[in-house]
């Protein structure tokens, strides 16, 4: 329980279906002051108050579960970690992976619980053989399947999702006030948690050791100086302060970091554009499809933000032979897109769907696109 209106409504809905339910907050930090608060964070002091209020209107037991330590490897220095190789890593969903879904879930089960219950929403459904499948939302504007593409299908047996035929949040709210719950006009939470004055760049100069570096166009000619290259991401507009202007007179982005070069490639919107993204660390949502086994072609949708649109593609799974006892580390998943996708940065995650089921995810190792391998 977050501390939100929609965890404290998913209780309320596995309360009233008849299970035996437990309310549990997640610590996730043990310093005040270093996780977001109000309106823009989750999981803070605050938080843990509001939930605590929830279970005591619902008649639930409530605990609060110290995960810091696990927060803070797995999620901070993972997030500081790929900033530093170059990458563009999502925490939210490194956060879904490896605590809630991962070391809550252990934890649960080693207690005797059968399942963890989440305000995320999403959809499970379970196939005429009885093996769950991970779907889509009925609401599609409040979807979270994406976030949730890390599931396993171990781990997709042990997760309910009360939300998941909600027509709309405003629903869940009214819900909310309803039941008397104290959350009901609470604010979404935003942004990234751990940074709590939600300025990324200052929070990772902190962090990363940073030297000053060449900014150059896609024919390698310097433009400018940046005080760090980790500090940008692909897609970046804004900040680049750069001294030579364009030809053309338009704005550049942000089209490639090269940390070891210490270099920011920048250039036209229209380079952002990717025709190929190539995964790796791939994972499947449920069982996988026949064709991850026969390594066939596969027509799919594919999304690389949360709340991105999803685009037409075809994927396949490629394995290289290794000596590894682990097969999944051999497995690259190249996703060919129909329609080019935007930005598409190393280290976002792509999430693969067959109209609402989510097939799995990779985290992104290379994002081509055509017309720059052309110039």
């Amino acid at each position: 329980m977050s501390g939100g209106v929609d965890s404290a409504v998913a209780a309320a809905r596995a309360v009233e279906a008849g299970h035996d339910v437990v309310g549990v907050h997640l610590a996730l930090s043990r310093m005040p002051g270093t996780l977001r608060t109000g309106s823009r964070g989750c999981c803070t002091i605050e938080d843990s108050r509001d939930a605590w209020r929830a279970c005591d209107v619902l008649g639930i037991p409530y605990y609060v579960w110290d995960f810091s330590e696990r927060f803070k490897e797995d999620v901070v220095q993972d997030f500081i970690d790929e900033y530093a190789a170059g990458r563009t890593p999502n925490p939210c969903m490194r956060c879904n992976e490896r605590i809630k879904f991962a070391a809550l879930l252990e934890k649960a089960i080693a207690l005797g619980f059968d399942a963890v219950c989440t305000g995320h929403y999403a959809k499970v459904i379970t196939d005429a053989e009885g093996n769950p499948e991970l779907h889509r939302a009925a609401d599609w504007a409040k979807d979270q399947s994406y976030v949730l593409g890390v599931l396993t299908h171990e781990q997709l047996k042990h997760s309910m999702f009360p939300l998941a035929d909600t027509p709309s949040k405003a629903e869940v709210r009214a819900e909310a006030e309803r039941r008397g719950l104290s959350v009901a006009n609470k604010p979404d939470s935003h942004d990234i948690c751990f940074i709590p004055d939600g300025d990324t760049a200052g929070w990772l100069a902190e962090k990363i050791e940073m030297s000053t570096g060449d900014i150059v166009d896609e024919t390698g000619t310097k433009v400018g100086e940046h005080p760090g290259a980790n500090a940008f991401t692909v897609g970046q507009r804004r900040g680049l302060k750069l001294g030579t202007p364009a030809a053309d007179g338009k704005p550049r982005f942000v089209l490639e970091i090269r940390p070891k070069e210490n270099k920011v490639v920048v250039g036209p919107g229209s380079l952002l554009a990717i025709d190929e993204i190539r995964g790796i660390k791939v994972s499947w949502a449920g069982l996988p499809i026949a064709e991850v086994h026969t390594g066939a072609e596969f027509a799919c949708y594919a999304q690389v933000r949360a709340h991105g649109d999803p685009v037409p593609a075809t994927a396949v799974v490629v394995r290289s032979p290794s000596s590894s006892a682990d097969a999944a580390s051999n497995e690259q998943l190249v996703v060919t897109l129909t329609e080019p996708l935007r930005g598409v940065a190393p280290g976002q995650t792509v999430v693969l769907y067959q109209g609402s089921r989510v097939l799995g995810q990779a985290t992104i190792d290379a994002a081509r696109s055509l017309q720059r391998a052309e110039l």
